[in-house]
């Protein structure tokens, strides 16, 4: 079961796309890749790898389009205003899509599953690290997330409260450290061609040093940083987590 919607973010002050496959389940929120669009999941085959998860009614797919991700890749207005769109983007997540998700479950207080790759993978863990109260967890796959070198100059403060890489070594004690407390990442990357494991590996000595679960995946030197070695991972990692 497929559905699809659409409406105007005054957020982000443009349109985006929610589509969800599926029935019944743990809902799960898939980011694309840098410029991908809802839909790019599906053309690249990752939710015909999630078949039986979903079939199964233990998980219920949702995607929506990249973007913030593809301000960036595309290099979008100035550097400003794509820190910007990356911040209001990650808000529209929070305060429009987590709803929506919501009353599509009919359920008010249901948590969420972050997953993505690449630049997907940086959004997965920024929203779940940013907004503990609505995502139980989030695995990041072959992630990008330092986004400095991507924006060409050092971040602006909203990019500062984007990336988690950014935000959390100040993260005092207080409410939302303990939700990160008792949620769980998973960093999975390949050892083939393209592949950065250092990005990984920063990132989970960020949130080990807060005491924030979470655990680093090396994955073998024929898993390349492309679609076949998240189509390979992410079955791997939903059947690990959902019940």
């Amino acid at each position: 079961m497929k559905t699809a919607s659409r409406w105007f973010s005054p957020r982000i002050e443009q349109e985006i796309s929610l589509v969800r496959w599926g029935h019944w389940g743990q809902p799960v929120l898939l980011f694309p890749t840098a410029g991908g669009d809802a839909e790019e999941v599906e053309r690249m085959h990752l939710i015909g790898a999630l078949g039986p998860l979903i079939e199964a009614g233990r998980i219920k797919v949702y995607s929506c389009d990249s973007l913030a991700g593809r301000a960036l890749a595309s290099k979008t207005g100035s550097p400003e205003y794509r820190c910007k769109l990356l911040n209001r983007f990650e808000e529209c997540v929070a305060e429009e899509i987590v709803p929506a998700i919501r009353t599509d479950c009919s359920d008010g207080g249901i948590e969420i599953v972050a997953a993505g790759a690449s630049i997907g993978a940086f959004k997965a863990l920024a929203v779940a690290c940013r907004y503990p109260w609505a995502f139980r967890a989030a695995i990041g796959m072959s992630g990008t997330y330092d986004l400095e070198s991507l924006l060409g100059f050092r971040g602006t403060e909203d990019y500062y409260f984007s990336a988690p890489i950014a935000f959390l070594p100040n993260l005092g004690p207080g409410p939302m450290l303990d939700a990160l407390r008792r949620r769980f990442m998973i960093l999975a990357y390949g050892q083939g061609r393209w592949e950065n494991p250092e990005e990984s590996w920063r990132l989970a000595n960020v949130l080990g040093a807060k005491g924030i679960p979470n655990r680093v995946d090396p994955w073998g030197p024929e898993y390349d940083h492309d679609w076949p070695s998240w189509r390979a991972m992410l079955p791997v990692y939903l059947d690990e987590i959902v019940a």
